[in-house]
């Protein structure tokens, strides 16, 4: 019989106008896998920031085996063995893994790195870790993070995990990894919370999925009964197709040639090398990659953020405007203004909405604004327009915001990504670049997002999409690169009437990592 380890009572949260979570009651087994899913908005993060001691609940009970308990902040959710792992990771760059590990438990407690070293080593063997306890996370991959934030929690005496988001930035080969992870942590007695939007995820990691929507609890099923359509039909209310449109355009016009291009980031390491590539209208490229392998450099040089090493070439050709007799325009040089004065409309979706994107004290109309307003030809600026695109926007893609003028900073990072996404494809550009458009969109406006993009493909123009669910990307483009330390490991082209058995995430994966595709397919080891 399962015995309750957490129930929420009436649980209330509430942002000025906005309520966050609506007396929400529900129940978390002891020693389950429980998934939890909700659009954008719904309240999932703040409710588990409730129970790691982030926000404190305005009404409402939280009851910890059998008794109830106040979670003022992180150290009392620590005392009552309660750990969140959040999306972006809490670590100090230029300390070690074990000096992590012991931030901010006791100021006055001597470090005794032996001791540290051996309790990692005791909880890495049980869990099936693998971690080095003086390397500095500077040095750390992605997924080494990602390890050391968990074996943190566990460190601290957590039988309570929250992990947000855990396989946003992994490869399919660090998500298996990471789910025989939790598998042993689940036997081993600990409870484990995971906020996704992976549906295929939660099919294959979770026991039972409990689903929110606009706050409020809508119910909890055991996974097994459980289908994508069904978990998405209780998220929005209402059935969405789940088939991910890749209309076939026959006629595609070269839009970008890109030559020899090298990149050097301000800390003098060469983060592109050598990079060749064409890039046609009418069509959906992939950039695929683990985080840092150069996708950002590469959008950002196209884009004229980026200053490329001497011989780098970016062409730019004119749609309708390929011949032998006209040339291209040069990108390598110009910043993103010359760039637009020469009539090219590009447009870029960057990784960092807030940092890049948007400006976030500006609310969705003065962001709009963004795009043109050295346009209007006098000081005063034009805002009716501005305004109807925030208006279309928001009714289109369902922004949650209490109104148009509300600062994008007080938006979840999903509704901050859908004002960024409609804004760029409103400026019906020829190239459009998307850098993890969907991130932390719920599934209901992912879809809308690839059909946008599918439009714009239509339309003749070229989508360039860095993503990192590889399930999307195989199902979505045309063609995928996939980058590996800066340089293009290989490239893969879906085949409408062809044979696609290779146009798969196992060799994406595989290709990401240094690891020769081919040589791991003969032997039957890539995911179909």
């Amino acid at each position: 019989m399962s015995e309750t380890v957490i129930e929420l009572r009436n649980v209330t949260k509430t942002f000025g106008s906005v309520t966050s979570n609506d007396h929400v009651s529900m129940k978390i087994e002891k020693g389950e896998i429980l998934a939890l899913l909700g659009e954008n908005g719904s309240g999932k993060t703040s409710l588990m920031n409730m129970l790691s001691g982030i926000y404190f609940p305005d009404e409402g009970e939280i009851i910890l085996n059998g008794k109830p308990v106040t979670i003022r902040d992180p150290r009392d959710a620590y005392e009552l063995g309660i750990g969140m792992v959040h999306q972006h990771f809490k670590l100090v760059d230029v300390f070690t893994a074990s000096e992590n590990m012991i931030l901010g438990i006791d100021a006055k407690a001597k470090l005794d790195r032996k001791k540290i070293a051996a309790q990692i080593k005791e909880i890495c063997d049980k869990y099936g870790f693998v971690i080095d306890p003086d390397k500095k996370v500077y040095d750390m991959s992605v997924s080494e993070k990602q390890t050391l934030e968990i074996v943190k929690v566990l460190y601290r005496g957590a039988d309570i995990l929250i992990l947000d988001e855990p396989t946003a930035v992994l490869t399919p080969q660090e998500t298996d990894r990471l789910f025989d992870v939790i598998r042993n942590m689940k036997k081993n007695g600990k409870t484990v919370i995971i906020i996704t939007h992976k549906l295929h995820e939660v099919l294959s990691i979770s026991d039972r999925v409990a689903i929110l929507r606009r706050g409020q609890y809508i119910g909890t099923v055991n996974t097994s009964e459980a289908t994508e359509s069904s978990l998405t039909e209780m998220m929005v209310g209402k059935k969405v197709e789940l088939n991910i449109e890749r209309p076939v355009i026959e006629n595609k016009e070269l839009l970008l040639e890109v030559r020899n291009l090298n990149c050097i980031n301000p800390e003098g390491i060469k983060v592109l090398k050598d990079i060749n590539f064409d890039v046609y209208g009418g069509e959906i490229l992939g950039i695929a990659g683990i985080s840092g392998s150069g996708q950002k450099e590469l959008l950002e040089s196209i884009a004229g953020l980026q200053k490329n090493e001497k011989g780098s070439s970016i062409i730019y050709y004119q749609p309708h405007a390929r011949d032998e007799s006209i040339d291209g325009d040069q990108l390598v040089g110009k910043t993103p203004r010359e760039i637009r004065d020469l009539g090219i409309r590009l447009s870029f979706v960057p990784e960092d909405r807030l940092g890049m994107g948007l400006v976030g004290s500006m609310g969705m109309t003065e962001n709009m604004m963004l795009k043109d307003y050295r346009s209007n030809g006098h000081i005063f600026a034009n805002v009716k327009k501005p305004r109807m695109l925030a208006e279309k926007i928001k009714d289109e893609l369902e922004v949650v915001t209490p109104s148009i003028s509300t600062p994008v900073k007080n938006l979840s990072g999903g509704n901050v990504q859908k004002v960024l996404v409609g804004r760029e494809i409103a400026a019906s550009p020829t190239v459009l670049m998307t850098a993890y458009a969907v991130r932390g969109l719920d599934i209901n406006t992912s879809y809308t997002i690839y059909h946008l993009l599918n439009e714009q493909k239509k339309k003749g123009s070229a989508v360039i999409f860095v993503g990192e669910d590889l399930d999307v990307m195989v199902a979505l483009c045309d063609r995928i690169i996939v980058l590996c330390d800066g340089r293009i490991n290989g490239v893969l082209e879906y085949k409408p009437d062809g044979d696609n058995k290779d146009f798969n995430k196992g060799n994406i994966g595989l290709m990401m990592t240094k690891i020769d595709y081919k040589d791991e397919t003969e032997g039957g080891k890539a995911d179909e």
